[in-house]
């Protein structure tokens, strides 16, 4: 059954009439670059790399083994797949056929997952033997029973690659693909973000919005089919799936993956591959700065570094500039739900460049208003509201909880913010009760959810305590049962492993307190901790 969204002829109207919606899907523009440089690398990973041509072989080849398999319009095809070249091809296969991709992040565990495929009623899942140490089909046996929907496990090292390279062509007509082209408002992306109410929350995207993302982004960094770029994020984030898994093919560039994230290993990327452009968190700008091989490659390629999710701070600019002067840092905003939204403009002035989170995109509006929904002059914090082209058409399943987010067509973040005179943002905090590491959403009420449910635990709160590389890391703050054991960090941990829960999940500090900090109706003083745990209020 198809997802319920708030996607309506209006907002396609107006959309498309405006010109930010072009009705085109990310396989039109594969199909173009493989015909024009069909000999142009288009993707390399720690494994491979493919050609334009050899790319567009693998999708529709892809494509036709999920039409195999059963797989139809509408349907989920979930992968839990690191930065490789088979989660391009997977993602590109799905968008052919119209199905849904619903991207995983590679570190999730059993709770995560379970949830996750289970919600998306997902048909196929594709995962790795091993990734980093882990046993993937492993831990989907152990879950399965939970997804009566889910009808094909595919491991890549193993099942994948005999379905990967059958010849599905001679046993179906491949002009069936170009008869199931998706409408460009279709759902093509399922991407889950962090709750504040205790669950993922799966954002749904069609191939209009996701498109139109992408489209301004050449004309502000220079980005054109002469680009190199570079992604370490997971695809399975927005920012990975925008910048690494689709930019590069929506301009006919090249694009570098790196499955695991090591700032020497980029450096000699950098200089190997000629890279121009990379998009991820303040940490990784964090770890090139310090990279110990920084000054014995030639880094003179890379103009551009885009940070994302946290404040860049003036010092790291500084460095930046010192280091690397070739290279113009850049911050920007966005979620889930609405892509990136502002982004600083080469050229800026520092205080613009530094202070503030950037300029809107074309077609993306910004406002910041009171508690009551009143619009707030410039200069005065509020909360953050968006609206525009980018913006998703619902989370998946949760049709209510996607209205109550939106006042009319303006989306509230859950951001606080102030925009300056000349239209600028800056993030101030949060409504949301959300820890950023390193860029990384921890949900806090997912975490205090699965503390509650240790047996020695009488009152929880988690609460971020500053950290100098990621900005902010989780402590857990605990009041025990009378007569509990001790409980310290290690026994957290274990007991989280337990449960089976992400590890960028897990707390990295635990107090334990006589009580609580509460006002006189009971609610606990989330300020009062964080100021006592090394966080001014």
């Amino acid at each position: 059954m198809p997802f319920s969204t708030i996607l309506n002829d209006e907002l396609i109207a107006t959309h498309t009439s405006a010109g930010y919606w072009v009705n085109r899907t990310i396989t039109d523009h594969l199909d173009e670059v493989a015909a024009a440089t069909p000999g142009k690398t288009a993707f390399v990973d720690s494994r491979r790399s493919v050609t334009y041509a050899e790319l567009k072989q693998e999708v529709d080849r892809c494509a036709l083994g999920f039409l195999e398999l059963g797989v139809r319009p509408g349907d989920v095809v979930s992968f839990q797949l690191p930065n490789w070249i088979e989660w391009i091809v997977v993602h590109y296969a799905a968008s052919r056929i119209g199905a849904i991709s619903n991207p995983l992040i590679p570190i999730y565990r059993e709770r995560e997952v379970g949830f996750m495929v289970g919600l998306a009623k997902s048909k196929v899942l594709v995962v790795p033997q091993e990734f980093r140490g882990f046993d993937h089909p492993a831990m989907i046996d152990r879950i399965r029973p939970q997804w009566p929907d889910l009808e094909h496990v595919l491991v890549v090292g193993s099942s994948w690659d005999a379905f990967a390279v059958t010849p599905w062509e001679d046993r179906r007509d491949p002009a069936e693909l170009s008869s199931l082209r998706p409408d460009p408002n279709d759902i093509t992306l399922l991407i889950f973000t962090s709750g504040t109410t205790g669950e993922p929350k799966g954002v749904m995207h069609t191939h209009n919005t996701a498109i139109a993302a992408n489209n301004p982004l050449p004309e502000r960094l220079g980005v054109t089919s002469d680009s190199v770029i570079h992604m370490a994020s997971t695809l399975a984030h927005l920012t990975g799936f925008l910048y690494g898994a689709r930019l590069p093919v929506q301009n006919g560039a090249t694009c570098v993956l790196q499955d695991v994230w090591d700032a020497q290993r980029f450096v000699e990327l950098v200089a190997q591959h000629s890279i121009t452009y990379t998009s991820a968190a303040t940490p990784f700008l964090h770890d090139l700065l310090s990279a110990p091989n920084l000054g014995e490659h030639d880094l003179s390629s890379l103009s551009r570094f885009c940070c994302m999710g946290a404040p860049i701070p003036r010092a790291m600019v500084r460095q930046a500039r010192e280091k690397l002067p070739g290279m113009v840092v850049l911050g920007g905003w966005g979620q889930s739900e609405n892509a990136l939204v502002t982004l600083g403009i080469p050229g800026d002035p520092d205080e613009k460049l530094i202070d503030t989170d950037g300029y809107p995109w074309p077609g993306m509006r910004i406002r910041i208003v009171d508690a009551e929904g009143n619009g707030l002059p410039p200069g005065t914090e509020g909360r953050l509201q968006v609206a525009g082209p980018f913006l998703f058409v619902g989370y998946a399943e949760r049709l209510e909880m996607t209205r109550a987010a939106f006042t009319g067509e303006w989306f509230d973040t859950g951001d606080l913010g102030v925009i300056d005179a000349e239209g600028y943002l800056r993030i101030a905090g949060r409504t949301k009760d959300v820890i950023i590491r390193g860029g990384e959403n921890i949900p806090v009420a997912y975490v205090e959810n699965v503390l509650y449910e240790h047996p020695d635990v009488e009152a929880v709160a988690v609460v971020a305590v500053p950290d100098p590389r990621l900005q902010e890391r989780a402590c857990a703050c605990l009041v025990l049962k009378p007569g509990a054991a001790e409980l310290d960090l290690d026994k957290i941990r274990a007991f989280f492993a337990e449960k089976g829960v992400a590890k960028q999940y897990w707390p990295e500090r635990v107090e334990i307190l006589d009580e609580l900090p509460r006002t006189a109706s009971g609610k606990i003083q989330k300020f009062q901790l964080r100021a006592r745990m090394g966080e001014p209020s």
